[in-house]
């Protein structure tokens, strides 16, 4: 059984930085892409970036470009997010998917993931 669990702290200043974590079990994350969501009150899921399992290629949603870095570690079965200055808008719950092939196609798009985690709530405060 697939299982994504995000980790990390749930509670950012304004102007810090988040780190995320999404440990993968019950597969082997290899040559898959993951992505990185999010959705905040009374908003649709919102993409925010996105690796390719073929060639690390990386993607990122227009409102956290240039602030946002996304890593994997295929052998530890773990995708990452960092964020600098984080802004009110930035609070959310934050979900990790897993597709189950590798390629651009869809990459940014909720339908390009078959397993999703429970998310982690960010909250910025000031």
């Amino acid at each position: 059984q697939v299982q994504l669990v995000e980790t990390g702290r749930g509670l950012v200043l304004a102007g810090g930085s988040l780190n995320l974590s999404c440990k993968a079990s019950g597969v082997t994350i290899r040559k898959y892409n993951m992505g990185w969501f999010r959705e905040a009150p009374g908003k649709g899921r919102e993409f925010v970036g996105a690796t390719n399992g073929l060639n690390d290629f990386r993607w990122y949603g227009d409102s956290v470009k240039g602030r946002a870095t996304i890593s994997r570690d295929d052998a530890a079965n773990t995708l990452y997010l960092q964020m600098n200055n984080m802004q009110f808008d930035d609070t959310a719950a934050y979900y990790c998917a897993l597709a189950d092939y590798g390629g651009s196609y869809e990459i940014d798009r909720i339908g390009g993931y078959t397993y999703w985690g429970l998310g982690t709530q960010v909250t910025v405060s000031s």
